[in-house]
C-alpha cells in the first residue's frame, strides 16, 4: 500500500465550501487512478468523484455541479473542492488510489456540515 495522507475537512455551514487534500507518498500518483469516497455516520462507503491518470473525472450523481476532483502529479496530491455543502455531506472523507489494481486508502477526514 502506498501511503496517503487527507488534510481540509471539519466543519462547516450548509452553503459553506470545503476544500480536501490527500497527498500520496513518493512519485506514485502520476500512474494511479484516484477517488474520494465517504462514508456517512452507520452507512456504508460510497464513492464520491474518481479522476483517471488521463484527468478524466467522473462523480456521483449527489454531487455533481458542487464538487470538483483534481490531480497535481507534481506535487502528489488530489484536491477535492466542495462547494454548496449541504447536512447529507456530513461524512468520513477517503482518499483512495488505484496503482496498478492494488488499491491504498487514507485514514480519512471528517467533514460535518451544519444546517
Amino acid at each position: 500500500q502506498v501511503p496517503l495522507v487527507e488534510s481540509g475537512g471539519g466543519s462547516v455551514q450548509a452553503g459553506g465550501s470545503m476544500r480536501l487534500s490527500c497527498v500520496a507518498s513518493g512519485n506514485t500518483l502520476q500512474f494511479a487512478d484516484m477517488s474520494w469516497y465517504r462514508q456517512p455516520p452507520g452507512l456504508q462507503r460510497d464513492l464520491v468523484a474518481s479522476i483517471n491518470v488521463g484527468g478524466i473525472t467522473t462523480y456521483a450523481d449527489s454531487v455533481k455541479g458542487r464538487f470538483t476532483i483534481s490531480r497535481d502529479n507534481a506535487k502528489n496530491t488530489v484536491s477535492l473542492q466542495m462547494n454548496n455543502l449541504k447536512p447529507e455531506d456530513t461524512a468520513i472523507y477517503f482518499c483512495n488510489m488505484n496503482l496498478f489494481n492494488k488499491p491504498s486508502w487514507g485514514q480519512g477526514t471528517q467533514v460535518t456540515v451544519s444546517s
